[in-house]
């Protein structure tokens, strides 16, 4: 899936798309996808100005991104204006490695359970064969209005 094809599935846009490129979906079980970190980011303007780091908190919200292409295909829905995703949930998060500018995310997101509406996964990213991050997300789809 390239960036046309996901900015057809998430609401979020410039500067705050997090995802550049799915390599695989396994449908309703599992997704691997690309971040590719570069220095023109915004937030690296401020975070930090001598040493360019990914705020961990954006490396979160990559995989939520992630989470989320996995289950509108899971589910067979289709974004529209109404559509969005919410954390409700963020569980074991652990930081293990600095991300900096050059860096590629590998998004890996796997579906752990989907009851009443609340998606939980398992999720991490990785710099080559380096954890950056992993933690359990929970979401859920809701309709705006």
């Amino acid at each position: 899936m390239d960036i046309h094809q996901i900015l057809k599935r998430l609401p979020h846009r410039y500067p705050f798309v997090m995802v550049d490129r799915v390599l695989e979906i396994e449908h309703g079980k599992r997704i691997r996808a690309l971040k590719n970190v570069t220095i023109n980011e915004p937030y690296f303007v401020g975070h930090f100005p001598a040493r360019p780091t990914m705020p961990g908190v954006l490396m979160l919200e990559a995989l939520a991104q992630a989470s989320a292409l996995l289950t509108f295909d899971a589910s067979g829905l289709t974004l529209d204006d109404q559509t969005l995703f919410y954390f409700v949930g963020i569980d074991a998060a652990r930081f293990k490695r600095v991300v900096e500018p050059g860096d590629q995310l590998l998004l890996d997101v796997t579906l752990q359970r989907q009851r009443q509406g609340i998606f939980r996964y398992e999720a991490k990213a990785l710099v080559g064969s380096e954890v950056a991050v992993e933690a359990d997300l929970m979401t859920t789809m809701r309709r705006a209005g």
